[in-house]
């Protein structure tokens, strides 16, 4: 890993965090009792709240958690492109890394990725789920992870959480998952806007987003997610843990990892629905476009029940003409490529099996899981039948 990153900030207090927090205006106001709440029991509720996501990052056992880790980290490739991108945002003010969510190896490669390049560490807002156990401790005592309750209507929640967030960024980056959770389905979701919100509500004179986006040859919980996209179930953390453990062995794959342009903030008003609305669209979109299209997508988008490898790439070619045409970032030259490195990869992955030159589909589920992947450039692509 990189020597220490520029832009690395004294620890601020909790305390001074929390005090900030309740100090704001609509938090003050809040406090007052003036929802139909006592103002103890106002008080109470934002306090435990506060309690809940307060986080503290450790940078020197953050970098050292590449050691105990390694046995996974070594099996997947970090590749990072536009590097440019966040190393100048970063010089200029905090900022909102904002990326898509395919795996939970994101939350290790993509803080990673931004200490490769010399770049601060961010406090990562992840799912309130993964806060259990011994992983809970590290998110909360050595990464720095925020824990959101992704569900919760609970005004005095998303007061707290929005006002939490703009004091941290104050002070502290953040990246959090454009879609909220993993994608089950493998296609781009709709964005949220929950925290996206509470970063326009921060200071935002010298504040900016960054659209990443992280793609993978092959996603490690890809069978576990695609399964549960299908039965519309889902399982708890710790079983599907131990299920990604399994999954693990003899498990290799890239993960790029690709930045866009930063996004001043200060050009958005935050009381305006529309702004907030038109942002997370713009973000989306250019993380759609900035998302690294794979051979493992283009084999899984294009292959028909018994179709020889020429066939394959034949029409793999025609889907790249269009991809060129929405200019997405395309990770092969042409079919050809794109047979030789997808297929395999997917037969060893159990996905399609190769028999007598042709080839034919095992896991439908799976195969359609990252045929879904490339849906947000090609809104018209007919439906697969297998």
């Amino acid at each position: 890993m990189s020597a220490v990153p520029v832009g690395i900030v004294p620890p601020v207090t909790r305390e001074a965090i929390a005090a900030a927090v309740l100090a704001r205006e609509d938090v003050a106001k809040y406090l007052k009792g003036t929802d139909g709440e006592s103002d103890a029991d106002a008080q109470a509720r934002v306090v435990a709240y506060l309690d809940e996501l307060q986080t503290t990052q450790r940078y020197r056992f953050y970098r050292a958690l590449a050691h105990p880790l390694y046995p996974i980290l070594r099996k997947v490739e970090r590749i990072y492109e536009h590097g440019e991108h966040a190393q100048e945002a970063v010089t200029n003010g905090h900022v909102v890394w904002v990326s898509n969510h395919k795996s939970h190896l994101d939350y290790l490669v993509e803080p990673l990725a931004l200490d490769d390049l010399g770049i601060r560490p961010p406090l990562v807002a992840a799912g309130i789920n993964l806060f259990g156990g011994a992983l809970g401790f590290i998110h909360r005592h050595v990464t720095g992870a925020i824990p959101i309750r992704r569900n919760s209507k609970d005004p005095a929640y998303l007061m707290t959480l929005r006002g939490y967030v703009a004091e941290v960024l104050t002070r502290k980056d953040v990246l959090y998952y454009a879609e909220g959770g993993r994608s089950y389905s493998g296609e781009l979701k709709s964005p949220k806007t929950g925290l996206l919100q509470a970063a326009l509500h921060a200071d935002r004179t010298h504040l900016y987003v960054v659209p990443m986006a992280i793609a993978y040859d092959l996603v490690l919980e890809d069978r576990i997610l695609a399964r549960q996209a299908a039965t519309r179930r889902k399982q708890p953390f710790a079983k599907e843990f131990a299920e990604m453990v399994r999954h693990a062995v003899g498990f290799r794959t890239r993960a790029f990892v690709t930045f866009g342009q930063k996004i001043p903030l200060i050009e958005y008003d935050p009381e305006s629905r529309r702004d907030l609305v038109a942002l997370a669209h713009r973000i989306q979109r250019e993380i759609g476009l900035l998302h690294k299209i794979l051979p493992t997508a283009l084999v899984c988008a294009t292959v028909r029940p018994q179709m020889t490898r020429v066939e394959l790439a034949s029409r793999i070619d025609d889907l790249l003409g269009s991809l060129r045409e929405q200019h997405a970032n395309i990770g092969v030259t042409d079919g050809r490529q794109a047979v030789d490195e997808g297929v395999e990869a997917l037969i060893e992955r159990g996905v399609l099996v190769s028999a007598r030159q042709h080839l034919r589909v095992r896991d439908r589920i799976v195969l359609k899981y990252y045929a879904r992947s490339i849906d947000h450039l090609m809104p018209a692509r007919p439906r697969i039948v297998h």
